[in-house]
């Protein structure tokens, strides 16, 4: 077989909110389609959020305690390798379309240096062929000024203009400035679908990064009212902000800080919007999904026009998911499933008999990257985190495997430092870990009193049960699970070398 990988992720998209997942309204027939001849990972979670550092736990498969590059912004250290990286050491030229949103090492380079200034690097192995962000002019915006489109002053308002500030109590679903055709959704898939076309035949890497469903929640027609609102499920929360605050301290902080914000450019301010504003914006967040769904479809369709589909390895997940407005909440972050639980499709053309199964057991994002490199037959560094998805593939269960998933959430902020301020926290006390498995999840933080919920009883996480008496031995086992988990997976790239007469000897057997 060639080796051919097609890896796509979509920013910001949940597991539930597609066809292939059972979404009883979001149109995803092209991921249908490929769903039907992939297996799908039914309980597939991050590692890590926001897209920085969940993009760096998926790359390097590693967790967030190690690589620490835990926020938007904080560097990742340039001594650990990645998949990219890996690929290239195997002989493939790994190519992206999108980003990675990559915060370069800083250290050996001059303060001015422009790379230093933005946390939207690309992460280092990649070679990058187009790129979509909007928050400095990128090749999509280099091809709408070609195009005629007008360019604003401030380059993120580019979908669309934003409104005054009496505005940001509403929220409106008309159309983005531009044509479906020219949308960052379509550019991507169209350099995608021009760099494969002369290269029939041969090897290759490609990851396709598409920024959607990720905000602004602004869509061009037909996408932007695809959805009726009136159709749309409203968000599983409490009766009041008040209520759902309640909960926790770092739950009312996170609220109090989505009050004093629009949504990503939407220009609206989600704790003043009512249920229907609510509809509305979850209605145009699946018009983007099936934007995407589109064009993932004229990828493929490429590629069997060009008879490289039967023997290209296909992934296609997201970095993390999104709240949709759950628990009075809007991005991603904290400890409910609905900011890290993702969708995940891998199709192997050589294991066409597990074509179409659906994979109950925990994975995580870390999965992804020794996964890849297995079965293109390339080694695997004994250091990452990631465990191997290829029995799954094969339809057959890994004589052992985790019954769990853990993620941690950094929220400090080094510069601002509002969540120090307003908890009473120092930077390094401002982060929680999570250990969830079927029957419950525990979170932990390193400042704040712990969460803990029963699944089976409580499956939308609105009872905390930490303070319960009766609780006391659920708790502890489960912080012991959580420490253990730590202790496991704590850096080892030197921990299993030892020098002894006969040279440096490295164990590289599995952690477990």
């Amino acid at each position: 077989m060639a080796r051919r990988v097609l890896f796509i992720t979509a920013d910001q998209w949940r597991a539930d909110t597609a066809g292939f997942a059972g979404h009883p309204l979001v149109q995803t027939p092209h991921l249908d389609a490929l769903a039907a001849e992939s297996v799908v990972f039914d309980r597939h979670f991050t590692c890590s959020a926001p897209c920085g550092p969940a993009r760096t736990t998926l790359l390097t498969s590693l967790y967030p305690f190690t690589h620490r590059s835990v926020r938007n912004g904080i560097p990742l250290d340039a001594r650990f390798t990645n998949l990219a990286k890996e690929m290239r050491a195997g002989g493939l030229d790994p190519v992206l379309f999108g980003y990675t949103d990559t915060s370069i090492d800083p250290r050996g380079r001059a303060p001015g240096d422009p790379a230093v200034h933005t946390y939207e690097g690309v992460l280092d192995g990649f070679r990058l062929e187009a790129s979509a962000i909007t928050s400095r002019v990128s090749d999509w915006i280099v091809d709408l000024a070609a195009k005629g489109y007008p360019i604003p002053e401030r380059i993120a308002d580019v979908h669309r203009h934003p409104g005054s500030p009496e505005e940001m109590a509403a929220f409106s679903t008309g159309p983005a400035l531009y044509r479906a055709e020219d949308s960052d959704t379509a550019f991507t898939a169209d350099r995608v679908i021009d760099w494969l076309r002369p290269r029939r035949g041969t090897d290759w890497f490609v990851h396709v990064s598409f920024l959607r469903p990720h905000p602004p929640l602004i869509a061009p027609a037909p996408y932007n009212d695809m959805y009726d609102p009136a159709t749309v499920a409203a968000p599983v929360r409490r009766a009041s902000l008040a209520e759902e605050s309640a909960q926790h301290p770092f739950l009312a902080f996170w609220h109090g800080t989505a009050d004093r914000a629009a949504y990503h450019e939407s220009q609206v301010n989600t704790m003043r919007l009512g249920e229907d504003g609510q509809r509305a914006m979850r209605a145009v967040h699946y018009g983007l999904v099936t934007e995407v769904d589109h064009h993932v479809g004229r990828i493929i369709a490429a590629l069997k026009d060009s008879g490289d589909y039967d023997d290209t390895l296909i992934v296609v997940t997201s970095d993390h998911a999104e709240m949709l407005g759950d628990h009075w909440l809007w991005g991603k972050g904290g400890w409910f499933d609905g900011a890290y639980r993702l969708p995940l499709l891998i199709r192997d053309p050589r294991r066409a008999a597990a074509a179409g199964r659906h994979v109950d057991a925990f994975t995580e994002s870390v999965d992804l990257a020794p996964t890849l490199l297995s079965l293109l037959g390339l080694p695997v560094p004994h250091m990452w985190d990631g465990r191997r998805l290829d029995a799954f593939l094969e339809g057959r269960e890994p004589e052992s495997w985790r019954d769990g998933v853990f993620w941690e959430f950094d929220f400090r902020e080094p510069v601002e430092k509002t969540a120090e301020t307003a908890l009473g926290l120092t930077s390094d006390q401002c982060v929680l870990n999570v250990w969830r498995d079927e029957r419950h999840k525990y979170v932990h933080f390193a400042g704040l009193e712990p969460l803990l919920f029963d699944l089976a009883a409580d499956p939308h996480e609105f009872d905390n049960r930490a303070g319960d008496p009766a609780m006391k031995g659920v708790i502890a086992d489960y912080a012991g699970k959580l420490l253990d988990h730590r202790m496991i997976h704590a850096d080892r790239t030197l921990a299993t070398t030892m020098l002894t007469d006969e040279g440096a000897v490295t164990d590289r057997a599995p952690r477990y």
